[in-house]
């Protein structure tokens, strides 16, 4: 039985550490008491787009739903709920540019400023190498319905270079990790 818990968690590690990192960061409202707050509700305002299909968006709703639960808060109507929590998905693309030089010629130890440069006596090559990307970030929003005021935000940040694979357990845990500094009910 404890080999069988050692090679799961050996294999999650190696998970883990193949994929691309999520940064995640929070910020709360000091003066923020959670003590007083008992339910919760998925808020989206009108309007709001998102740039993950709507199958992703439903696994986001359920990761953030789930950690909810599991910090003992109850899950209730937009009207009458003590919380609104709003998960927001942003994409953009983004690319790395690298360059590399390579110099040929005299000068031994003072390349690339050799001896006779210019005069056809040695040669430079740069190359340039372009890497696109996305860059994915889920910003969920925790907000006192009551006094329509910001009490805490959680942000997860990664480069995504392709599709999820298995998204039904990446995007559920990495919601768990957004969450996880977000204050339990008292």
């Amino acid at each position: 039985m404890k080999s069988l818990i050692l090679c799961s968690a050996v294999f999650l590690l190696l998970l883990t550490a193949c994929g691309p990192t999520l940064k995640v960061t929070s910020d709360v409202n000091k003066q923020a008491n959670f003590t007083g707050f008992k339910t919760f509700a998925l808020y989206n305002p009108a309007g709001q787009q998102s740039p993950v299909s709507e199958l992703n968006r439903n696994r986001i709703d359920q990761g953030v739903i789930a950690a909810m639960v599991a910090k003992g808060y109850t899950q209730a109507d937009t009207s009458t709920a003590d919380l609104l929590v709003n998960p927001i998905t942003i994409a953009k693309q983004g690319q790395n540019v690298t360059a590399n030089t390579d110099s040929y010629g005299y000068g031994g130890f003072y390349r690339p400023y050799y001896w006779g440069g210019g005069m056809g006596m040695g040669s430079s090559t740069t190359t340039f190498s372009v890497d696109k990307y996305i860059d994915g970030s889920v910003i969920v929003d925790v907000i006192d319905r009551a006094k329509r005021q910001l009490l805490w935000q959680g942000v997860g940040n990664s480069q995504i270079d392709g599709p999820i694979k298995d998204p039904d357990t990446k995007i559920p845990a990495a919601m768990t990790k957004i969450m996880a500094s977000f204050p339990a009910k008292m």
